[in-house]
Parts: structure tokens; sequence; C-alpha cells
């Protein structure tokens, strides 16, 4: 039986999971078929840009087995991640949190911890971050079907994941884009990483990304076998390019910062499995 432990010491049953809604939403609740309905259990992850909640939440209905939900907040918007722990009543192990201790991870389960003990009454058992991470997982690729997918041309395909033939496996973790923030926040008033997803979504990286087809025409392209939009060389176009950056789309420039930033992540990831002969790579964002 696939077991976690909650606040308060008790255990999670995690046998059986299976998410549950549209596979394309951001975060699907995952269903715990054995998992009594009883009073709720959260932990938190609170790191540099959101805070990330993940906990339990009855079906309704007398139906059996409990949701594994997710929420998330701007970490400068704390009160109310505090406003909708007490909404959804997720302290209800004991009458107004006294006394209850939650499990967190990240920097500031150390910064804020005075905070949740001053308005929710709550103590943080603080654990490592990486951990934490890897435990999370390990957990869902194991555990949970179509939990691993690959995503081409703008289409989420699952990846069948035996959980006999899972390590060794490199586990890349991306985080919240903090770097990316500090650039789209200068630039273009982006306040949330999903603020800059969707105007990267409406932009053309093609219009500053320099790529194959480019230098070797399409034709050439066929003959020798290569995709004709294989990137070679990001903002390669602004080099021969007489245009000032005022010049060009908001929604150009974000998504060819983007794909700079996703091309450098998959180069590294692969350079690092392939010092370690490790092929399987799995991307955690």
């Amino acid at each position: 039986m696939a077991e976690a432990t909650g606040h308060g010491g008790r255990v999670v049953d995690l046998s059986g999971a299976e998410i549950r809604g549209d596979l394309e939403d951001r975060n699907p609740p995952i269903f715990l078929p054995r998992q009594p309905a009883a009073s709720p259990l959260l932990a938190l992850d609170i790191g540099g840009t959101l805070i990330k909640l993940v906990y339990t939440a009855s079906r309704g209905g007398g139906a059996d087995g409990t949701d594994l939900r997710f929420a998330k907040f701007e970490r400068r918007r704390l009160q109310e991640c505090f406003n909708f722990i007490r909404a959804e009543g997720l302290l209800a192990s004991n009458a107004g949190g006294e006394g209850v201790t939650l499990k967190a991870t990240g920097g500031g389960a150390y910064k804020f911890a005075d905070d949740f003990l001053e308005k929710l009454g709550v103590c943080l058992d603080k654990l490592d971050e990486m951990d934490s991470v890897v435990s999370g997982a390990n957990f869902l690729l194991q555990s949970i079907p179509g939990a691993a997918f690959t995503h081409m041309n703008g289409l989420r395909n699952p990846v069948d994941v035996s959980p006999n033939n899972l390590f060794p496996y490199l586990l890349v973790n991306i985080g919240s884009g903090v770097s990316i923030l500090k650039v789209a926040l200068l630039h273009w008033g982006c306040k949330s990483y999903d603020e800059f997803l969707q105007l990267s979504q409406k932009g053309d990286n093609f219009v500053l990304d320099l790529i194959v087809k480019d230098i070797c025409g399409e034709l050439v392209c066929q003959k020798q076998g290569l995709s004709t939009s294989t990137l070679a060389s990001s903002f390669g176009k602004v080099i021969t390019s007489k245009k000032k950056l005022t010049d060009y789309k908001p929604e150009d420039l974000a998504s060819t910062l983007l794909s700079a930033f996703t091309y450098n992540i998959a180069q590294v990831s692969f350079f690092f499995s392939a010092c370690l002969l490790v092929i399987n790579i799995d991307f955690l964002p």
C-alpha cells in the first residue's frame, strides 16, 4: 500500500490513485479511492514566487474516497492564502487550528513560519525541498497513470511508465521561472508566469529566431532529412535586422524568450543525461 504522512502524523492511503478531470487542466485533482473522507489534510511548498498548496477534499454526496487538490497563490498575497485555508476548512482537524502542525517545504517555510503561527495558530514542520520534489515525482511516475507525457506540436501524448523499470531517470526541476518573470515584468508588465505564457502563445518566435530553413532553404532541408523549423540561433535574425527593440511585437519577443529558455534547459538536461548514461529525462515544472 502506497502511503504518505499528513499533518498530525495521519497516514494518507495513496493506493489506486488516478487523475480525475481534464488532463489539459493545469492542476487536475487526483482521486484517492481508499482514503477516507475524514477531516482534511494540507501541506505547502512556499517558494520564491508562489505558495503551492496540496490538500484533501471530500467529493460530496457521500461518495467514497477523497480528492487530492491543488491551489497556488503569489507569495506577496500571503493573506489571501490564509483566507483560503480558513474558508476551505483545511484546519478542521482541530478547532481553530490550535496545536496543528503542517508539513511545509521551500525557503518560505522558514521565512513565514512566524506568520503561520500568528495568523493561523499552526506550526510548520519544515521538510527538505529536494527530498520532497524527488518523493513527489516518484509517487506520480509510479502510481498515477497519465502523469508522464510528451508535448509535441501542441499535442499531449501520455507516456507509459513501468514502475518496475522507472529507475534510473534524470529529474529536471524547472521551478516557477523567477528569471523569466523578472524580464517579462520589466519589458511587458507580466505579473505572473501564466500571464507570460499566455502572451508568448500569441507570438511567433520565428520572427526573431534563426532556423535551419533560413540558412539552407527548404529544398536542402528536405534532401538532407532536416526539420525546417529546427532552431539554429536564438534571436539570430536580430543580428542582421535594423529593427529596434520597440519595433517588435511583445508577444513575438515573449515567444522567442521562452524558446531560448526551454532550448537551453533541454540542452543542459541532455548533456547531463549523456554524462550519466541515463536515457530517461523527466521535467517537473
